[in-house]
Formats: structure tokens, C-alpha cells, sequence
């Protein structure tokens, strides 16, 4: 089902896509591909909304900086010194994160108009063009990102790109799940479980300072399930690496409700964050970001697995979220 959910300052409509399986029921903006709800039962069938979002359109616009459910890119996550070296050339990005580049810059793909087309019943696709020189990277990238929903009621994201100049992608959505639903209060009581022996330690800034640590006898270690509490906004090295098939590598379960989620990906990385400065008119810690995607400043680090992108390449990714209760 489409329907119009608002209109930008220069007249653009943003439409509002619905699409439900097997108890599931997510809906879709135009608007920066955001995942705005995501209704799923818990373990009597009761369905809540499991995503922090906005009612209104208005609420994304004056609220721009958590990213709620985005599709974010050219590059996920920081870029060091909103800069990077790429066949002999510099690239200055935009500054938007202090010093460093987040998330595509200061209007990333989170803050653009997609194209949006029907996928059969249970999908849809959007796209887009990024021009040379968009936020400071170089090439003219087409990028297309489908939501679907399987026949288990799994949201399948799946991400492609092609580019006419050599350039660096690392594409994600970033949602933040609360099992528990919406109202229901902090999310630090989830329990997490995640197949990743080391992370990436982070200096002042959160760029990636050293070579990744081991997680044994820390707090980072969460290859047993156990409750996530805050202070986190790292990213995670997979113990799968990248492959070319989705892999489950992490389990969130909320004991209140009995939600469980479960994200399998082809990336070899997940950033986690527990929203710990997540602003009005939510509190700190009322979501969970599992944001899969490629390591922070892999443009800067060549012992990082490559993000960068030639013409004749097509950048894949996908990512599947299931969800059930017990």
C-alpha cells in the first residue's frame, strides 16, 4: 500500500510504503529510505512497534541527527579528517561528525527523496543517482536498495551500486529496535549475542585507533547472550568475515515481551550502538542500533577489508532481520 505521509519545503511529496507477511507489517518512507515502523508479536501475539520512529514527516526534519531507521551513505559510519586518498588524489568530504565525515556527510542519503517502485506484493525497491563530487565523493554512483518481506515475515535488505569513477561505498539502515515497543521504556535490559571475537578500539573521536582487540575479559564480549546496558558505539569484526551469503552473527531478545531478533549479513562488520546520547523526544537508551556495514575509516586503514568501488564493479550487500517470540 502507498500512501502520501508528507510534503518537503520545495513541494516534493513523501509517500509512505506499507507491506505485510506472515504477522509482520513494516512500513517504508521515500524519505530517506527510512524504516519508520516495523509491528511484530510478542510471545502471546500481541504486536507492538519494535523501531523508534515519527508519526509526521515534521519529525524527521527537526529531528535529522539520530538517523531513526535511515539508509545511510556514500559511506557508513566516520570517515577520519573528512578525508581520504584514493589512486593518488585526495577527497575532501564533508565535515559533519567534529573534524571527521558520518554517515555520507551533512545530507547523506538519509536526507534525499528516493524512487520507489513495487517489488511484488511483499517488496519494494528505491533508487537513486548520487552525482560526482556529492558530499565530497568522487564518481556518479546509481544505487538500489530493496525491503522485503520472506515468506517467514524476515525483512530482507538488500543493497547494489555501480559507479562511473572510482570511488569508496559502505552502505547500512539504521534502525533502532526496542523490543519491548515503543513507550516501553530503555532498552539496556535486551539481551545481545554476537558472533565476534575483536573490535575496533576508538580514540576521542571514534575513528578506529590500533589494530583490532581481542574482546576476551571485556566488556565487548558478547559471544554469550547477556544484557547490553550503554556505553557502546563500536564496531564489532565478525567472526564470518565478509561473505557472499548472509549469516546470522547476531541475537537481540527482550525477556520482558519475548522478542527476539535475529540479523544475518554479508558485511564483515556491525557497529553497535546503544543510543546513549540518543536526544528528545526520546531518552537515552530507548533503542539499540545494530548497524551492519564495513569498518569505520577503511578508506584510511589498507589492512581493513577495501570499500573501494571501480566501474564494471557492482557493490552488493544484504542484510536479513527475522524475528520470533518465546
Amino acid at each position: 500500500m502507498n500512501e502520501l505521509f508528507g510534503t518537503l519545503s520545495d513541494g516534493t511529496p513523501v509517500h509512505r510504503w506499507t507491506l505485510e507477511r506472515a504477522g509482520v507489517r513494516v512500513r517504508v518512507l521515500s524519505y530517506g529510505g527510512i524504516v519508520q515502523s516495523l509491528q511484530v508479536p510478542d510471545r502471546d501475539g500481541r504486536a507492538a512497534d519494535v523501531v523508534l520512529g515519527f508519526a509526521d514527516l515534521d519529525g524527521y526534519l527537526t529531528h535529522p541527527e539520530p538517523y531513526l531507521g535511515a539508509l545511510v551513505g556514500r559511506y557508513a559510519n566516520r570517515i577520519g579528517g573528512a578525508r581520504f586518498a584514493l589512486d593518488g588524489r585526495t577527497y575532501e568530504l564533508a565535515r559533519n561528525d567534529g573534524p571527521n565525515s558520518l554517515h555520507g556527510g551533512a545530507r547523506g542519503f538519509d536526507k534525499r527523496v528516493w524512487e520507489v517502485t513495487p517489488q511484488g506484493p511483499y517488496g519494494v525497491r528505491l533508487t537513486r543517482v548520487s552525482p560526482d563530487g556529492e558530499e565530497g565523493f568522487p564518481g556518479r554512483l546509481t544505487v538500489g536498495v530493496t525491503y522485503a518481506l520472506d515468506e517467514a515475515g524476515a525483512l530482507c535488505v538488500g543493497y547494489e551500486a555501480v559507479t562511473d569513477a572510482p570511488t569508496v561505498v559502505n552502505l547500512t539502515n539504521h534502525t533502532y529496535w526496542n523490543l519491548g515497543g515503543t513507550g516501553s521504556g530503555p532498552a539496556g535490559g535486551h539481551e545481545l549475542r554476537l558472533a565476534a571475537s575483536r573490535y575496533t578500539p576508538v580514540d576521542a573521536g571514534l575513528i578506529p585507533a590500533g589494530d583490532p582487540a581481542d574482546v576476551t575479559g571485556t566488556r565487548f564480549d558478547l559471544r554469550r547472550p547477556r544484557a547490553l546496558g550503554s556505553g557502546f558505539d563500536h564496531n564489532f569484526v565478525l567472526d564470518k568475515g565478509a561473505t557472499p551469503a548472509a549469516e546470522e552473527v547476531a541475537e537481540l531478545r527482550d525477556p520482558v515481551s519475548g522478542r527476539v531478533l535475529t540479523v544475518a549479513t554479508t558485511e564483515p562488520g556491525l557497529q553497535l550502538y546503544t543510543a546513549d546520547h540518543l536526544g528528545a523526544p526520546f531518552a537515552p537508551g530507548d533503542g539499540i542500533a545494530l548497524e551492519t556495514q564495513h569498518f569505520p575509516d577503511s578508506p584510511n586503514r589498507p589492512d581493513f577489508p577495501g570499500t573501494t568501488l571501480r566501474p564494471g564493479e557492482t557493490y552488493r550487500s544484504r542484510t536479513v532481520y527475522g524475528f520470533s517470540a518465546r
